[in-house]
Parts: structure tokens; C-alpha cells; sequence
């Protein structure tokens, strides 16, 4: 008889996603996820992979927390050897490493600004050397600095999140070009913020919707090649830049105005990352799938 898995949130006590968080705030950029309060859910014990990934090799950048750790593990469950590059959040790369290597893939890590092209270049090269190829690229690092008006945005925070989240992403895309084959894919973290805007996220939500149009650019210009390109563009998503972020008060109120009433957890996307990175999406390119808890955007 077929084994049946199905997703048993009631007795898997850590799916039961919390409705409010705790006021906190981090002092530091990025965050830490070992000092957040609850810890963000990245992993549904209950799902089994079916070697959709198989032997394919993934660089994810902001891998090592929130949402990138969450895609990291699900591809590992589906198969897949991983990169994880990040800046500086050590501790969290190693616990995210360790959980891949536990699940039987590899995991190098590799630590660095994606805001510099020749990092970005160079952290391929290390990518090729140990693991021989790349089959899919998710970019997914990404920094915010709430302002309460455009005045407040001085023109070094506004270079700084703009290289970090779209011209670490174009860099990235570049340096891995020569090594993406037929079939390959390229998966692009967006945000509710490009479609719906946020008063005290103004460049944020710029490089958001710089994101978007790349996607839809890169989409047309690979085609030819049969390489996909396609994005997520989350909701709000209980994930170390948050605390890291905001005010406490401001946490404390995250993600209730969404239509469930709650933040979203790293877990919660994680399939959408499978699905785009897979075979079934084949026919599927320079679309954005929204994952926001209910609220309705024009794409």
C-alpha cells in the first residue's frame, strides 16, 4: 500500500505558528535568529522529500537564517548539495550547515558582501571547485532601515540597500551565467513592499520593484537557453531582519494586519522555492509567486 504523509500540525508542536510575537529588538544588522523570541520555524518535520533535487547543486545567498535557511533545508530533503553565502551571521551559518549535513547533503559556507563584484565572482569559483557545477541561484539576501520620511534617507543608506539588495543579486546572476546550463534555474526574493509600497520602507520597496522588473528582464533574455527566472515576494515573515529592524513596539505588532491575523514563518515559503527550482515548473517563467497571507496584489 502507498505511504501517505499528511501535515499534522496539532501533534507536530513546532508548526503551530504563533498568532502575535514579543516586543524585541536586536541592535545589530543582520540579525541573529539564536537570540529571537520564538524562534522562526523553518522546517516541517513532517514533509518528505521526493528527490525533486536530486544531486543538483544550490548557491543560496541569506541562507543561513529566515527564509534562506528554510529554502536550504527543503532543498537538502529534496536531493540537493547547497551553498549558503551570507555576510557575517557565523553561528547561524553553522547551525544551518549542520542540519544540512545531518540530512545527509552537502554544505560549504561561504562568508562575504555580495555588494562587491568580486566576491560575488570569487564565491562562484569556490562554488565550482567543491561541488563542480550550479543548478539553481537564490538570491535572497536583502537589508532594510525603516525611515519615517524620504528626508531621512541619507544617500549612504540608500547605496547601501540598493548593493546589497539589487546589485548583489544583478553580481551574483552575472558571475554564475557562464556556469548555467539547460534546465538550470534562477530563483529572485522580491517583496509585497514592490507591489503595495511601505511608508517607512521607501528604499527598500524601491529595490524591490528593481527586483521584479530584473526577474521579468532576465526571464525574456534566458529563454533561448531554457533557463528559468522567477521570484517570491513574501509577506511579512517572522525572519532575523526584523528585530534587527524595527522598534520593539514594532514587533510586537508584526504581521497582525495581514488577512490571518499573523505573521508568516521561513517554513511557510520554503515550497514555493521547491516548486520554481523543479521540473514542475517548467513551463513556468518571469512570474512571481505571492506568499502573503491573504492579501490581494496586483502582479
Amino acid at each position: 500500500m502507498e505511504k501517505k504523509y499528511y501535515f499534522k500540525r496539532k501533534e507536530d508542536k513546532s508548526m503551530d505558528f504563533p498568532k502575535t510575537i514579543p516586543p524585541q529588538k536586536q541592535d545589530k544588522q543582520p540579525g541573529l535568529e539564536s537570540l529571537m523570541n520564538p524562534k522562526p520555524i523553518y522546517d516541517n518535520v513532517n514533509y518528505q522529500g521526493a528527490n525533486k533535487l536530486s544531486n543538483k547543486t544550490a548557491v543560496i545567498t541569506g541562507g543561513d537564517s529566515g527564509i534562506g535557511k528554510a529554502v536550504a533545508v527543503a532543498y537538502a530533503k529534496e536531493g540537493a548539495n547547497v551553498a549558503i553565502v551570507y555576510f557575517d551571521e557565523h553561528e547561524d551559518a553553522k547551525e544551518t550547515q549542520k542540519i544540512i549535513q545531518e540530512k545527509g547533503r552537502k554544505c560549504m559556507l561561504i562568508s562575504g558582501d555580495i555588494g562587491d563584484e568580486s566576491f560575488c565572482i570569487k564565491a562562484v569559483e569556490n562554488v565550482i571547485k567543491e561541488f563542480g557545477k550550479i543548478d539553481i541561484l537564490v538570491n535572497n539576501a536583502a537589508e532594510q532601515h525603516p525611515q519615517n520620511s524620504i528626508e531621512d534617507i541619507t544617500s549612504e543608506q540608500l547605496e547601501k540597500t540598493f548593493r546589497t539588495n539589487f546589485f548583489g543579486m544583478f553580481y551574483m546572476t552575472k558571475a554564475v551565467m557562464p556556469h548555467l546550463k539547460d534546465g538550470s534555474t534562477i530563483i529572485n526574493t522580491s517583496s509585497i513592499t514592490a507591489y503595495k509600497g511601505d511608508k517607512i520602507l521607501i528604499d527598500y520597496s524601491a529595490t524591490k520593484g528593481a527586483v521584479t522588473s530584473f526577474t521579468r528582464s532576465m526571464a525574456l533574455s534566458l529563454a533561448s537557453r531554457n533557463i528559468r527566472v522567477n521570484s517570491v515576494a513574501p509577506g511579512p515573515i517572522w525572519t532575523p531582519l526584523i528585530p534587527s529592524s524595527f522598534t520593539a513596539e514594532q514587533v510586537g505588532k508584526f504581521g497582525t494586519d495581514t488577512e490571518m491575523g499573523r505573521p508568516g514563518q521561513p517554513v511557510e515559503l520554503a515550497q514555493a522555492y521547491v516548486f520554481l527550482a523543479c521540473e514542475d515548473s517548467s513551463f513556468v517563467s518571469g512570474e512571481t509567486l505571492h506568499v502573503n497571507g491573504g492579501k490581494m496584489v496586483n502582479a
